[in-house]
């Protein structure tokens, strides 16, 4: 998919501030520490911008974090003022889990059954577009379930297009949000998954789909 198939989905362009760009997205094995666009609402306009992925306060003396649970998050001293000012998107067709089999760990790689655009709630350290190695953002986790638990007891929040909107709106509160969480959510039964080569463990390998 291109920017613009995921942006359509969201926003006209006049309530975007973000380059045109027909190009096919060229990176398709993203790891944590990495930079990610992360796609967020500044002046009721959709921006983009490369965020770490990973969160790691001044005080934290441990290795960033780079998953927040939505039933804790909104409430946790560690991510409340996040889930309050610092929501946004980062858009993607699909992700990877590992699942153990015998000794070995097996990669499978998730997406949606229909073959649309997968909006991943994800909460961060604002201000986005300051684009240097401070506090970066962390991916909303729900609870897996019906056949995505054989994979991983976790899973990305994906959104609705409608709900991934109102999740980055700065206007919309913490309580809010939280509800945008629960029914906004894509259900575990609009996915399929299917084991993939293991080299997918390192970064510098890269596909297109």
């Amino acid at each position: 998919m291109t920017r613009e198939d995921y942006l359509a989905l969201l926003a006209d362009e006049a309530d975007r501030d973000i380059p045109y760009d027909p190009e096919p997205i060229g990176r398709f094995n993203v790891a944590p520490g990495t930079k990610v666009l992360l796609l967020s609402e500044r002046d009721e306009q959709l921006h983009l911008d490369p965020v770490i992925w990973g969160y790691a306060p001044g005080w934290w003396d441990k290795p960033p974090l780079i998953n927040a649970r939505s039933e804790t998050a909104a409430a946790s001293r560690m991510f409340k003022q996040l889930w309050q000012h610092g929501r946004a998107i980062c858009f993607a067709d699909g992700w990877f889990e590992w699942k153990k089999e015998g000794d070995k760990k097996q990669p499978y790689f998730i997406h949606r059954a229909d073959g649309q655009a997968i909006f991943m709630a994800a909460i961060g350290s604002t201000p986005f577009e300051r684009g240097d190695e401070a506090e970066g953002f962390l991916i909303v986790t729900a609870a897996a379930d019906k056949g995505l638990v054989d994979i991983h007891d976790r899973r990305p929040l994906v959104l609705s297009p409608e709900a991934a909107r109102e999740w980055m709106r700065q206007d919309t509160g913490g309580k809010d949000a939280a509800e945008i969480a629960v029914d906004g959510s894509v259900s575990a039964d609009k996915f399929i998954w299917h084991a993939v080569t293991r080299a997918v463990g390192n970064v510098k390998n890269h596909w297109s789909n």
